[in-house]
């Protein structure tokens, strides 16, 4: 058995894996990062979950305490989310918090105070194999969380316990409420947990002001203007603000001349996606090998080449906005990933 620093959010799922691994005997210790000072009504963070955290770790009768690491998440994970946006891009904060967070600053504090392994909430599986431990998707497909884990190699996988991995919703919530944990019924967290109700474009425009500017058609056309490139993202069909008699869809943002253009979505359709920022889970693999592309964290994952930094679709796919994550795949193993140019 092994001595166990359990991140738990104050969600089900990480009480579950709480809950799974003190049954399985380990030596379990409960850890809530305190990752968000900003905006009081934001989703991140929050006394409730502390308390929530507090209270479970004190059902299954185990240590729990509070790390702060809200400078280094202000640096590290919310700065970058508000450049990405005001330059144009579509970044993931989630997996910029999974890399310097949890994989980084909770993994570091684990192994200098003495534990063996870290665990998480997440919805993926890991599993040894003769080569050694690979990254599966969870049981799953409606959670899966592989792929904001996409950038964990074998390192910090021999460090890393997923319990709920192997586990549906519906079983994860059912073992909650058989445990009496006062989760049980707590909703799942949705969007960007430190941005606050009020939204992003808001939380940005706070942050860095806003920069108005033309939105186009593909044929430079004036069709309208635009409060701030940091309203659009890249295949965005809601919010344009313009009305043209039919669909339309950003196919660019240009922060160099604040232009946001918009088009059919045919115009959309792309043959490839450079990635840039690689990793790889188990090293990289020979060049033109099969995969499946994931472009979007509930998405479909689709056939697939890479080819050195390019992704070359069998068929062609909606562009994906600069700055988000292309995780790929081998069957249900995660092959690693990197972030579209």
């Amino acid at each position: 058995m092994a001595r166990v620093l359990v991140a738990m959010s104050g969600g089900v799922d990480s009480s579950v894996a709480a809950a799974l691994l003190v049954e399985a005997g380990h030596d379990v210790t409960g850890v809530t990062l305190k990752l968000w000072g900003g905006e009081g009504e934001s989703r991140c963070c929050s006394v409730v979950d502390v308390e929530d955290a507090r209270r479970v770790a004190a059902q299954l009768d185990i240590p729990h305490y509070v790390f702060n690491f809200a400078d280094e998440f202000e640096r590290r994970v919310v700065a970058p989310y508000v450049d990405a946006y005001s330059e144009g891009r579509t970044p993931n904060p989630c997996v910029e918090c999974n890399r310097t967070m949890k994989w980084g600053r909770l993994l570091e504090r684990a192994v200098e105070t003495g534990f063996d392994r870290i665990a998480t909430g997440h919805h993926a599986r890991i599993v040894e194999t003769p080569d050694g431990h690979a990254l599966l998707r969870g049981r799953d497909p409606e959670k899966d969380q592989s792929y904001v884990l996409y950038m964990l190699g074998r390192s910090e996988l021999s460090r890393t316990l997923l319990p709920v991995g192997a586990l549906t919703k519906q079983q994860v919530r059912s073992r909650a409420k058989r445990l009496g944990l006062r989760t049980a019924d707590k909703s799942d967290s949705q969007d960007t947990c430190f941005v606050s109700r009020a939204g992003r474009s808001a939380f940005i425009a706070a942050r860095v002001g806003s920069i108005p500017g033309p939105i186009v058609d593909t044929t430079g056309t004036v069709l309208g203007k635009h409060g701030g490139i940091h309203e659009f993202t890249v295949g965005q069909r809601r919010g344009l603000g313009v009305a043209v008699g039919e669909r339309r869809y950003v196919v660019e943002v240009d922060a160099e001349t604040a232009t946001v253009t918009v088009g059919e979505c045919g115009s959309l359709l792309r043959d490839e996606v450079r990635i840039s920022d690689l990793d790889f889970v188990a090293g990289r693999p020979v060049d033109g090998a099969r995969v499946l592309a994931q472009m979007r964290a509930h998405g479909a994952a689709v056939p697939a080449r890479l080819e050195r930094d390019l992704v070359r679709f069998d068929s062609p796919q909606p562009r994906v906005a600069p700055g988000q994550v292309v995780a790929l795949y081998d069957g249900d193993r995660v092959i690693g990933g990197g972030v579209a140019a």
